[in-house]
C-alpha cells in the first residue's frame, strides 16, 4: 500500500454526490451515509477521540496507539477513487466509519477498514456500511475487500460472514484475513433486502403506531389546521399522550398545551409540524434535540414553490435521517392507522375513515381529503392512510414494507406521481402482491417517461420521427403505449386503474370478496336490457360469459318455470322474488364452468330489495370461494342491506363497474397463479471486466468501441456490417430472410429499468407492436416477450418461413436483463437492428449504443 501526499498538495477531486444515501439499521434508527469531506476533519477528530481503548485496539490489530490530530485528520481528504472513505452520521457527529484504500499493485483489491462508535456497536452500523463500501467500490473497478479482524471480534466477524457476499477467511490465528467478493450474489442480495425490510418495519412504528404524539402549530381556534390535528388524535380514540405545541394558550381543544418541545414531559415518538414553511426548519432541529423519533411535515412552502424550496426539503430529509428520524412530507395531510394498535388520526381531515381491511398510500394532500370522505360514502373502511406530500424520506416503498407484514391490512391502494427509487418499487411490489393486491391509479399520459432506450443523439422522437408508442423513439420523446403501461403494471403484479372511481372499485371487491379463480361470470338479472350492457362490459374488461352446464340449467327449470330464461345471463323476470335470486345463484355458483356472479337487480313497481339483498348474502355466505357482486340499479341505500358483518358484497350503482372490478380481479388471479419463472445463471458473464470498463466512462453516450466490449462482456457480439457481405457477416454466410428486430432499455419512472423489443419498420412504427417487460426478466419473462408482438408468427414459422431462432433471442433479452440489473449506471441501451437467422443460426447485434446516467442527478424518496 501506498500512503498518499498531504492533502494540502493535491486538488480537492471532485465529491460524488452519488454515494449521498438514508440508511437505516437493524434497529430501525435511520442515519446519513455519505462519502467523507476535508470539512469533516474535526469531526473526525472528534470521532476517534471518543473511541474506547478496546475499540481503538480492534481497529489497529493490536496495542493502542493514539495517532495525532494531524494525522487523524488528514483521514478527511480521500481522492473517492483509490481511497474513499464513507461515513454514517448520528446527528451532527459521526457514528461510524468505513474506508478501502486501492492496491496498487493489485488495483481490483482494496484492503477496508471499519469503525464504529462503542455506543452504536450493536446497532448494526457495520453490515450497513458494508454495504455501501461494497457498492461503491464495485462501481470504482474494486472486485474483492480485503479485510484483517482479531480472532476476538466477533461481531466484526459475523458482519463479514452474514453479509452474503462471497466470504474466504485464511486459517485461525490471532487474526483472521477476509477476502470479499462484492460482486451482488443472489443471496447477499436477498439478506440485505431482508435486512432493510426488518429496518424499515422497525424505524416507522414511532410514526404509525407511536405511543405519544405532540402536535407543533396546534391553534386554539377550530377549523384551523393545528387545532383540527389535535382533535381528530383526541376523537379518534388514540391511546397515549397528546401535546399541543403553543406557547401562547393554555389549552388547545382541551389539551393542555406546551410552550415547545423541550417542555414537553416526555419525547414524543411522533411530532407533527403546522407552521410557517420558514420555522420548519428550526422545528425540525428542536425535535430532534428532544429526542422525537419521527416527523410529519404538514405545512406548505417547499417544493412545490421552485428550486430554492426542493432544496430546503432535501436539506430537512438528510438532517432528519443523520438525527435518526424519520420524515413524511412535506406539504402533506397527516397519517391515519385505524388499526388496534394505532388507533392515530394524525390529520386535520374532516372526514376520519371507519377500520377496514384497506391502506393507501397518497402523494396529493388535496386530493387525501376527497378520498378520505368518497371512501367513507362507499362505506369502504380503511386500516391505514397516510399522506406521503413531497415524499423526501418516508415513500411508498416503505409504506408497502410496512403493510406487507400488517395483519389488519388486506388490499393496499397507491396514489403516485412519481416514485424516487423506481428499482425498489418493482422488486417490493412483486414480493408483496402475491400475498396482497396492490391496486393504483395511473391514467396514462402522453408525457410518460421514455423507456425504450433509443440514444442516438443524432435521430429525435417528436413530429416527424418514430412513432412514441413503438419502442424507437429518443429517449427525450414520450414513453410507451398505453397498453404498454398497463403490461407493465400486470407483469409486476400491480392492478393499474385509470381513475379514482375505479380504484375505489375494485378495491371494493378485493377487499371482501376473494379473487376469482377464473374469467367465466354468471350474470343473474331481472331485466334484459341492464344484462345486455353487463354481457359487453364483461367481454370489454377480459372476463367471459359462458353457457352454464346442462345440470345448472336444469336445476334453474325446475326452480324458475317455465318462464324463466336459464341461459347465461340468467333472466329471472321482472316478476322475480328473493327466493328465485337465491336459487338462481346457488344454482351458478355451484356449475364448475363459473368462478364469479354478477347479480342485477332492477326495482319493480312493488319492490323488496331488503329481501333481495338478505338472499343475495346468504348465497354468497354459502359459496364463499367465489366472489358475488351487485348492481341495484335505482336503489338508495342498497350498500348498506348488502352488508352482514364481516361478509360484504359488493354493490355498484352501474353493471360496468360491477364487470370492470371482476375482470382487474380476475386477471390479478391469473398473474397469481402463474408460474414466475426463474432469472437464469447465464454463462460467459464477465461483470468485473464490465465494471472496469465503465470505470472509465463518464456521464452520457459511451464510445462505440466500449460499448461493443461492455456487450460481449455479456455474451453478446457485436458485429458492424461490412459493405458487400451483409450485416457483420463474412461473405457467403447464411443470412436467412428474418426480419430486422430491435432491443432497447429505458428508465421509466414507475418501474425503473424497462426492457423494449419490437421489429423494426413499420411493425413498431405504423403497428406500434412493441413489447415491454420490467428488469429483471425471468425465462418465462422473455419467452412471453418475444411472442407476445402481433408479428410472432413470422419469428415462428407459422407465416413467411422456417421463422427465427427463438431460443437465441430470448437469451439475449435475458443477458442484456442481466447486464441492467448488474450494472445500474446503464440510463438508456438500444441494440438496433439485431438480425434475426434462421432456427440453430443465433442472432446477430450490428449496432449498439449506450448512454450512462449522471448520478449526480439522482435522488429522491428511498
Amino acid at each position: 500500500m501506498t500512503t498518499p501526499p498531504f492533502p494540502e498538495d493535491l486538488e480537492q477531486p471532485a465529491y460524488p454526490d452519488d454515494l449521498e444515501q438514508p440508511g437505516l439499521v437493524r434497529t430501525g434508527r435511520s442515519t446519513f451515509v455519505r462519502p467523507i469531506r476535508p470539512e469533516d476533519a474535526d469531526r473526525l477528530v472528534a470521532f476517534v477521540g471518543g473511541l474506547s481503548r478496546a475499540t481503538l485496539a480492534y481497529r489497529s490489530l493490536g496495542p493502542v496507539i493514539r495517532a495525532r490530530d494531524d494525522v487523524i485528520r488528514r483521514g478527511a481528504y480521500v481522492d473517492y477513487l483509490n481511497e474513499l472513505a464513507l461515513v454514517a452520521l448520528a446527528g451532527d457527529e459521526i457514528a461510524g466509519l468505513v474506508r478501502y484504500v486501492r492496491d496498487t499493485e493489485d488495483p481490483d483489491h482494496a484492503e477496508v477498514t471499519f469503525t464504529i462508535r462503542d455506543d452504536d456497536q450493536s446497532e448494526g452500523f457495520g453490515r450497513l456500511l458494508l454495504e455501501h463500501i461494497a457498492a461503491a467500490a464495485r462501481a470504482r473497478g474494486i472486485r474483492v475487500l480485503k479485510a484483517d479482524v482479531l480472532a476476538d471480534n466477533t461481531r466484526m466477524i459475523n458482519v463479514f460472514l452474514g453479509s452474503g457476499y462471497r466470504v474466504e477467511s485464511g486459517p485461525p490465528g490471532q487474526i483472521v484475513h477476509f477476502d470479499i467478493a462484492v460482486d451482488p450474489q443472489a443471496q447477499a442480495v436477498a439478506r440485505a433486502e431482508r435486512r432493510e425490510h426488518t429496518a424499515v418495519r422497525r424505524s416507522l412504528r414511532p410514526l404509525l403506531e407511536p405511543r405519544s404524539v405532540a402536535v407543533i402549530g396546534a391553534n386554539r381556534r377550530p377549523l384551523t389546521i393545528g387545532h383540527e390535528i389535535v382533535a381528530n388524535l383526541l376523537r379518534g380514540g388514540f391511546r397515549g399522550s397528546v401535546f399541543p405545541v403553543n406557547p401562547r394558550a393554555g389549552q388547545v381543544a382541551g389539551a393542555r398545551a406546551y410552550p415547545s418541545v423541550r417542555e414537553l414531559p416526555e419525547p414524543p415518538d411522533l411530532a407533527l409540524i403546522a407552521v410557517r414553511a420558514e420555522a420548519v426548519p428550526d422545528v425540525v432541529r428542536e425535535c430532534a434535540e428532544a429526542g422525537v423519533k419521527a416527523v410529519v411535515v404538514v405545512s406548505t412552502g417547499f417544493g412545490e414553490t421552485g428550486a430554492a424550496g426542493r432544496t430546503t426539503e432535501l436539506e430537512l430529509s438528510r438532517f432528519a435521517r443523520a438525527s435518526g428520524m424519520r420524515l413524511v412530507g412535506p406539504n402533506c395531510m397527516g397519517v391515519v392507522n385505524t388499526t388496534p394498535a394505532a388507533r392515530l388520526a394524525a390529520t386535520f381531515s374532516p372526514a376520519l375513515p371507519t377500520p377496514g381491511r384497506v391502506a393507501m398510500s397518497s402523494q396529493s394532500g388535496p386530493l387525501g381529503l376527497a378520498v378520505l370522505d368518497f371512501a367513507r360514502r362507499l362505506r369502504l373502511g380503511f386500516s391505514g392512510f397516510v399522506s406521503v406530500g413531497h415524499a423526501v424520506d418516508v415513500s411508498t416503498n416503505d409504506l408497502l414494507q410496512w403493510w406487507e407484514e400488517d395483519p389488519e391490512t388486506s388490499v393496499i391502494l397507491l396514489h403516485v406521481e412519481t416514485f424516487g427509487n423506481p428499482r425498489r418499487f418493482a422488486r417490493i411490489a412483486r414480493r408483496v402482491a402475491p400475498r396482497k393486491p396492490i391496486i393504483a391509479v395511473h391514467p396514462g399520459h402522453a408525457g410518460h417517461a421514455q423507456t425504450t432506450g433509443q440514444v442516438d443523439s443524432g435521430r429525435r422522437g417528436g413530429s416527424g420521427g418514430r412513432g412514441d408508442s413503438t419502442g424507437a423513439g429518443h429517449a427525450d420523446s414520450a414513453g410507451p403505449s398505453d397498453s404498454a403501461v398497463s403490461s407493465l403494471f400486470a407483469q409486476s403484479g400491480v392492478i393499474r386503474t385509470r381513475s379514482l372511481q375505479e380504484l375505489f372499485d375494485a378495491a371494493l371487491l378485493l377487499a371482501h370478496q376473494p379473487p376469482p379463480p377464473g374469467n367465466r361470470v354468471a350474470v343473474i338479472t331481472n331485466a334484459g336490457g341492464p344484462a345486455a350492457l353487463t354481457v359487453g362490459a364483461c367481454v370489454a374488461s377480459g372476463l367471459r360469459v359462458p353457457p352454464l352446464g346442462e345440470r345448472t340449467r336444469e336445476t334453474l327449470r325446475t326452480a324458475l318455470g317455465p318462464g324463466a330464461e336459464v341461459a347465461n345471463p340468467v333472466d329471472l323476470t321482472p316478476m322475480a322474488t328473493a327466493a328465485h335470486y337465491r336459487q338462481a345463484l346457488d344454482a351458478v355458483l355451484a356449475d364448475d364452468g363459473i368462478d364469479a356472479a354478477i347479480v342485477l337487480f332492477m326495482p319493480p313497481l312493488a319492490d323488496k330489495p331488503d329481501e333481495v339483498a338478505a338472499a343475495i348474502l346468504d348465497a354468497a355466505e354459502a359459496a364463499p370461494s367465489k366472489p358475488v357482486v351487485a348492481s341495484f340499479l335505482g336503489g338508495a341505500g342498497v350498500a348498506d342491506l348488502l352488508h352482514r358483518g364481516e361478509l360484504v358484497v359488493p354493490t355498484y350503482a352501474f353493471p360496468e363497474s360491477a364487470a370492470a372490478s371482476l375482470g382487474h380481479a380476475a386477471a390479478y388471479q391469473a398473474w397469481r397463479s402463474t408460474p414466475a419463472g426463474v432469472v437464469p445463471d447465464l454463462p460467459g458473464v464477465d461483470t468485473d471486466r464490465a465494471r472496469s470498463l465503465l470505470a472509465g466512462c463518464g456521464p452520457g453516450p459511451v464510445p462505440p468501441r466500449i460499448a461493443a466490449e461492455l456487450l460481449d462482456s455479456y455474451g453478446i457480439a457485436v458485429r458492424a456490417a461490412e459493405p458487400g457481405s451483409g450485416p457483420g457477416f463474412e461473405p457467403g454466410s447464411r443470412l436467412g430472410s428474418g426480419p430486422d428486430a430491435f432491443l432497447s432499455v429505458g428508465a421509466d419512472p414507475v418501474f425503473g429499468p424497462v426492457v423494449a423489443f419490437g421489429l423494426t419498420g413499420d411493425y413498431a412504427d405504423l403497428m406500434a407492436d412493441v413489447a415491454h417487460r420490467v428488469t429483471p426478466l425471468s425465462d418465462r419473462d422473455a419467452r412471453e416477450m418475444v411472442r407476445s408482438l402481433r408479428a410472432a408468427p413470422l419469428l415462428d414459422g407459422r407465416v413467411g418461413g422456417p421463422g427465427v431462432d427463438l431460443a437465441a433471442l430470448e437469451e439475449t433479452v435475458l443477458r442484456i436483463s442481466a447486464m441492467v440489473e448488474d450494472l445500474p449506471e446503464i440510463e438508456a441501451m438500444e441494440l438496433r437492428p439485431i438480425r434475426l437467422l434462421p432456427p440453430g443460426d443465433g442472432v446477430a447485434v450490428t449496432r449498439a449504443t449506450i448512454r450512462l446516467a449522471d448520478e449526480t442527478r439522482k435522488g429522491g424518496p428511498s
